[in-house]
């Protein structure tokens, strides 16, 4: 059972995504509107580029990141591609970039292929705006997605993020347990996000809790993420539930 106290912390950890092909400007609205929940706000919404202009200016002044996409949702965009979706998104205004790294080149062992993005990625964005490094690692093998988060790490990355969500496996506690282990061996000094059929406050829980052992404390949204559509609406009920006695 999720309490009041864990449903307040995961809404303030989430990122409250749209990345549904029909989406529209008022969907966008929709998104911005849900994220100032009436248990507190989320940590950021993350929907596709042309949406970003229209999301900082409804989000203004709540303390809401603005997140977005870029190399999605395959990581096969070419190196001047991406660099220039980059430029775009972030003179658009985006605070926040998930990137999806060449997951393919590293399945197959080119690893250069990945470095090279990444470390071109890391010298456009700046170092005040976070860089979250999808490694897709339903696609991966273990081994092959301990060398994926070695290579993001080693490049900036600021989280590693499991899924773009549109492949059939998304965020798995096997996957979260390489990432975090991977994490914790480069320094613990990047953050975790859970993204990809995260729907239920219970399975938010339990990478929150698996990400807590691995940092040794409870993380905040400086270091730990979920992504997530649905789970929003199933964890604003419990963060509203009243202590007993009324508090």
């Amino acid at each position: 059972m999720v309490t009041r106290e864990q449903a307040l912390a995961l809404i303030a950890t989430l990122d409250l995504t749209d990345l549904s092909e029909t989406m529209t400007e008022e969907d966008a609205h929709r998104l911005c509107d849900l994220a100032r929940s009436p248990a507190g706000p989320v940590a950021a919404v993350c929907l596709w580029p042309r949406f970003v202009p229209a999301a900082k200016a409804h989000l203004a002044g709540s303390g809401i990141a603005v997140a977005t996409v870029v190399n999605f949702p395959d990581g096969r965009d070419d190196p001047p591609a991406v660099r220039d979706a980059l430029e775009r998104v972030l003179a658009d205004g985006a605070d926040e970039i998930d990137l999806v790294m060449p997951y393919a080149a590293v399945r197959t062992g080119d690893r250069r292929s990945a470095e090279s993005l990444l470390a071109d990625a890391r010298a456009t964005v700046p170092g005040t705006t976070p860089l979250k490094v999808i490694l897709e690692s339903g696609a991966l093998d273990g081994a092959s997605l301990r060398l994926a988060g070695e290579i993001a790490l080693d490049a900036g990355a600021d989280f590693l993020k499991t899924s773009t969500g549109k492949i059939a496996t998304g965020a798995t506690p096997e996957a979260a347990e390489i990432m975090l282990a991977t994490i914790a061996d480069r320094g613990n000094r990047a953050g975790f996000k859970a993204s990809g059929g995260v729907r239920r406050p219970e399975g938010a829980l339990a990478f929150y809790e698996q990400a807590s052992r691995w940092m040794r404390g409870a993380p905040d949204a400086a270091r730990f993420r979920i992504g997530a559509s649905g789970l929003l609406t199933a964890l604003v009920p419990l963060a509203m539930t009243e202590r007993p006695g009324g508090a």
